[in-house]
């Protein structure tokens, strides 16, 4: 014959059991729930990538997701001597995955105002030719549009924090193409 006592433990582990699988899947539904009803929004600085040096950065998705597709806007300005960049880059893209790791993929345009020497960025200058070698001189300042891609890896919590994103983003100008420009980037989920 089995004691009250024994009876009355059996079932308070069995309670203890059921709720604690009760607040198990509570937890897991409503993590699920964050990454389906919850439009993913991020602050970041990116090293290199769009804005050619660096760049300051809002992220946000479309729908009421953490993935799918979304847009970012940029801005930066890089001062160094004589030279200065000022660009603001936009890109559309795309992130497939899921729980916070993502394959980002996406194109843009980066407008840019530049008096440099960089590769990027078409440059008038005057050009003097003394006995037959060219010099460039006085480059003027540029204004324009280079395209940009995206393939890269994003993490990014549902319920906020730390982001991080890393991959290349290759450069399309007017007169070259850059296949491999990286940009690794940090910032925030909210």
């Amino acid at each position: 014959m089995i004691k009250p006592i024994t009876l009355l433990t059996a079932a308070f582990i069995c309670l203890c059991n059921f709720a604690a699988n009760a607040q198990k899947l509570t937890e897991q539904d409503s993590i699920k729930n964050l990454y389906n009803t919850k439009r993913a929004e991020n602050f970041y600085f990116e090293l290199l990538g769009p804005g050619a040096v660096y760049s300051v950065n809002y992220d946000w998705r479309f729908a009421k997701k953490q993935s799918g597709w979304g847009a970012r806007a940029g801005i930066s300005y890089y001062h160094s001597g004589s030279e200065k960049i000022f660009t603001v880059p936009l890109v559309l893209n795309y992130l497939a995955g899921k729980r916070g790791k993502y394959f980002e993929v996406g194109g843009g345009l980066t407008f840019y105002n530049a008096n440099t020497n960089d590769v990027f960025f078409e440059q008038d200058y005057d050009v003097v030719n003394i006995y037959g070698n060219f010099y460039y001189t006085n480059p003027r300042s540029k204004t324009g549009i280079y395209g940009t891609l995206n393939f890269g890896y994003r993490y990014q919590p549902a319920d906020g924090g730390f982001n991080f994103r890393a991959g290349n983003s290759p450069i399309i100008t007017g007169h070259e193409f850059y296949p491999f420009w990286p940009y690794i980037s940090f910032g925030y989920t909210f």
